[in-house]
């Protein structure tokens, strides 16, 4: 997924009611922003962190800008690592990746559609479908945690929705399709993935409980420019 338009650079300087943020650009202009991510953004909203901002000029826009990426500190003193935020775009990078064959486990299929309605009033992310293989239903989270160098982490918040898109990728499996949920890292900076049960013991028990059902669960860990977020490989879940 390439930007289309060139990202600006800033510092942060306060995140509020959640989908806000006061941003001072380099030019010394201090600007609000959209903030296009539900979570509680744990350790990607400290005022003075480095934020690129992409820039629509539509009339119909109350605000210009909407931050795209944070850069964090980099470890042993390499340089900052930048992570995206955006969770409107975690879905369109992993059809790109499918798409483009990156993502060995869920390619080969003939088709691919998009917001497709299943369950119980949801609308599964991504459905693949084949006359041989039948169909794969493909739910996508958006992962930008770490807490520990080297390790992504899912949720940063309780998240009760997802949840129950666990439950609803196990009855599928148990209806005899497949059903794969794939965490999107946004950020390279990590090596490893795990489940941040102390955020949220409900979800972790839901995917265990999924996990049991038959639903598979893959981690794609992302290159993230200025230019664009792309998978780049898949990484193992601890």
């Amino acid at each position: 997924m390439q930007f289309t338009s060139k990202l600006i650079h800033g510092r942060l300087l306060k995140r509020y009611k959640r989908f806000l943020a006061d941003v001072e650009l380099d030019g010394g202009e201090t600007i609000t922003t959209t903030v296009p991510n539900t979570g509680s953004m744990m350790g990607l909203a400290t005022p003075g962190l480095g934020v690129w901002l992409s820039v629509n000029n539509s009339p119909t826009r109350k605000y210009r800008h909407t931050l795209e990426l944070v850069e964090v500190p980099g470890e042993a003193g390499r340089p900052p690592a930048l992570v995206g935020i955006n969770t409107g775009h975690p879905n369109r990078i992993v059809r790109d990746a499918i798409g483009e064959g990156v993502v060995d486990p869920l390619a080969g299929y003939a088709s691919l559609r998009s917001e497709v309605k299943y369950g119980v009033n949801s609308r599964i992310d991504i459905l693949l479908e084949d006359p041989v293989r039948g169909l794969c239903y493909v739910e996508v989270k958006n992962v930008h945690l770490s807490r520990v160098p080297g390790l992504a982490e899912f949720p940063d918040s309780v998240t009760a929705r997802g949840a129950k898109h666990l439950a609803e990728l196990s009855a599928m499996v148990e209806a005899g399709h497949r059903a794969v949920m794939v965490y999107l890292v946004q950020r390279g900076d990590v090596a490893a993935f795990s489940l941040a049960g102390d955020l949220d013991p409900a979800y972790v028990a839901a995917f265990k409980a999924a996990q049991a059902a038959g639903v598979e669960a893959l981690v794609c860990r992302c290159t993230v420019t200025t230019e664009g977020i792309a998978v780049a490989d898949l990484i193992p879940i601890r």
